[in-house]
């Protein structure tokens, strides 16, 4: 038998310690040995980060040197897993997520179990599916996003959110989605929907691989990421009386009964306008005009 042939699967845990208020490191001990205990002929790599930078070259090395079979997994929250998704994306490696931080909508949407104890079990089972991913491509360049991305009210309350020192995932948003209301005025959008060009003024267009974002909102609540299509959800242009009555729905995704509501699908949509910039799984990408592509089965993913 070769030495290649004899190498043992290699499973590597990439972790954010500080995710989740240090949640991730302090869970992560537990992790490791009930990783060590559930996959004994796996060959177990636990490597941590304390930068953004270093757990995306982490994650990226490691993908990148993967054989069929091997597993990273990413430890953290949505920060973490959007690392995961474009270091695994095209490669041979099959993606794991431990869900440890507070929004986690990744994890929500893609049938990832939303704990850490299920989510390790989930690893050790080894069930997988293939996901598609959107590919967002502006004058930053070309990503994957996974779950939504924004670009109107949701964004501004997705960076204000972001941007405060003490985070409670869903409750964060819901406060910071009540403030920024107060001020927000409907934005004029350019749209090119798969070739066919139009405009809409409107509070939001938020394009959805996975439907979930905001620590549990449901903006596509029926998305599909494995129909090869994009998920788009229009929030017209309404008073701010009815978007307040509207906003505890979208955490069910009842809102879509609503006649603001305007949803369809669709393989490409470019969109840009003034006062629009981008945010995908939380993070910020950069400005319009920005183009978003459904790539169907590009991810090898870890699942419940």
């Amino acid at each position: 038998m070769s030495s290649e042939v004899a190498k043992r699967r290699l499973v590597s845990v990439v972790c954010n310690q500080r995710s989740g208020g240090g949640k991730a490191g302090r869970a992560l001990p537990k992790v490791a040995a009930r990783l060590r205990e559930g996959l004994p002929n796996a060959e177990l790599h636990i490597v941590t980060s304390t930068s953004y930078e270093q757990a995306r070259d982490l994650t990226r090395s490691v993908a990148l040197t993967a054989r069929p079979g091997d597993v990273v997994a990413v430890m953290g929250g949505d920060g973490m897993a959007h690392l995961g998704l474009n270091a695994c994306a095209e490669t041979d490696a099959t993606l794991a997520v431990i869900p440890a931080g507070t929004g986690n909508d990744l994890a929500r949407g893609a049938g990832i179990p939303g704990s850490i104890n299920e989510s390790v079990e989930a690893l050790v089972r080894g069930r997988t599916r293939r996901l598609d991913l959107s590919r967002l491509t502006n004058s930053s360049g070309s990503r994957y996003v996974g779950a939504v991305v924004s670009s109107g009210y949701d964004a501004r309350v997705n960076r204000a959110t972001n941007d405060i020192r003490l985070r409670f995932g869903a409750l964060s948003y819901g406060y910071i989605a009540l403030r920024e209301l107060a001020a927000f005025s409907p934005l004029h959008y350019r749209l090119t929907v798969d070739g066919v060009e139009r405009e809409v003024s409107a509070m939001m267009v938020a394009i959805a691989n996975t439907g979930v974002f905001g620590g549990g909102m449901q903006i596509a609540p029926d998305a599909d990421p494995t129909d090869g299509l994009l998920d788009v959800t229009i929030i017209h242009e309404a008073s701010r009386s009815k978007l307040l009555r509207l906003l505890p729905s979208v955490y069910s995704g009842k809102f879509v009964t609503n006649p603001v509501a305007e949803r369809f699908r669709a393989k490409v949509v470019k969109f840009e306008g003034d006062g629009l910039f981008v945010m995908g799984d939380g993070e910020e990408m950069g400005e319009v005009p920005a183009t978003v592509e459904a790539i169907p089965g590009i991810l090898n993913l870890i699942v419940a």
